[in-house]
C-alpha cells in the first residue's frame, strides 16, 4: 500500500484492503442518504462524507447501496464494505467498531389523528402495536425499552407509516423528518410531542481493524471541526438533525 499523508500504511491497509474504499450507504435513513429525484444517483450527508474520505486517502470510491440498516449489518458480516454510516448501538457495536457521533437525529412517534395516545409515555401499553423499520436504530432501542407494547417490523424505515395505515396499527416510530413528511402528505395523522430517543449517527468499520478505526475517529473529529458536516446538512436542506459536539461519547467498540 503506497504512503498517504492522511494515514499510516497500516491504517490504509486495514481501511482499504482491496485498494478502493467500499462505503455502505443506507437509504433507510432519509436524513443521511437518498436517491436524487433527477438522476437516481445516491446523494446526502453520508455520500458527501464517503467522497471526502476517499479523496483524503487517495482511493477510488465504491458505494455499496442498501435499503435498510439491517442490510448494512448483514453486509458487514459478508465482508461487503469497509466503512459505513450507522447509528451507534451496542448490538451493532458487537461487529462494527464505531466512531464518536457526527450527527444527532431525533426519534419520534406518529399516530392517527383520533388516537387516544397523547404522549410518548402513553405508547408502552398492552394492546399498542408500534411499527418500526426492521433492524433500524429504533427497532434496536425500542426492543430493549418497551415492556408492554408490541413491536411490528416493516421491511424499511420509510415504509412504517404506510404499514401502520394499511394494517391499522396504533403507532409508527422513526426519524422525525420522515414522519413529519408523511404526516404532511397524508390525512388524519399527528406527531406526538417531543422525542423518545436521540440517535447518534457515527462512522463504522468492521471489527478487527483497530488502525482503520483510529483513522476514522480522526476523520470524524476533523469533519465536525472544519464545518464539513454542518455544510453538508445545510446543502441538502436537512431539518431534524444537528451536528454532534466533538467527543460527545467514546468510540463504540
Amino acid at each position: 500500500m503506497p504512503f498517504n499523508a492522511y494515514g499510516t500504511s497500516e491504517q490504509l491497509r486495514q481501511l482499504i484492503p482491496t485498494g478502493k474504499l467500499r462505503a455502505a450507504i443506507n437509504f433507510g435513513n432519509p436524513i443521511l442518504a437518498a436517491r436524487s429525484p433527477k438522476t437516481g444517483e445516491p446523494v446526502g450527508v453520508s455520500v458527501d462524507l464517503a467522497k471526502k474520505l476517499a479523496k483524503l486517502v487517495d482511493a477510488p470510491l465504491q458505494l455499496v447501496l442498501y435499503d435498510a440498516a439491517g442490510e448494512v449489518v448483514a453486509g458487514c458480516e459478508q465482508g461487503e464494505w469497509d466503512v459505513a454510516f450507522v447509528a451507534r448501538d451496542p448490538v451493532r457495536g458487537k461487529g462494527i467498531a464505531q466512531t464518536c457521533p457526527y450527527v444527532l437525529i431525533e426519534g419520534a412517534y406518529l399516530v392517527p389523528e383520533d388516537s387516544p395516545i397523547q404522549r410518548n409515555e402513553d405508547v408502552d401499553r398492552t394492546g399498542t402495536r408500534v411499527v418500526v423499520g426492521k433492524g433500524s436504530a429504533y427497532d434496536l432501542y425500542l426492543s430493549r425499552s418497551l415492556r408492554h407494547a408490541e413491536i411490528v417490523r416493516s421491511p424499511t424505515s420509510p415504509a412504517v407509516v404506510e404499514a401502520m395505515l394499511a394494517e391499522r396499527y396504533e403507532v409508527a416510530a422513526g426519524v422525525r423528518q420522515q414522519l413529519e413528511y408523511d404526516a404532511s402528505r397524508l390525512c388524519g395523522l399527528r406527531m406526538l410531542p417531543g422525542r423518545f430517543m436521540v440517535i447518534e449517527q457515527a462512522v463504522g468499520t468492521p471489527k478487527g481493524r483497530p488502525a482503520a478505526a483510529e483513522l476514522l475517529d480522526r476523520f470524524v473529529e476533523e469533519m465536525i471541526n472544519c464545518g464539513f458536516v454542518k455544510s453538508s446538512l445545510d446543502t441538502h436542506e436537512i431539518r431534524g438533525a444537528s451536528v454532534a459536539p466533538v467527543g460527545l461519547s467514546v468510540r463504540a467498540d
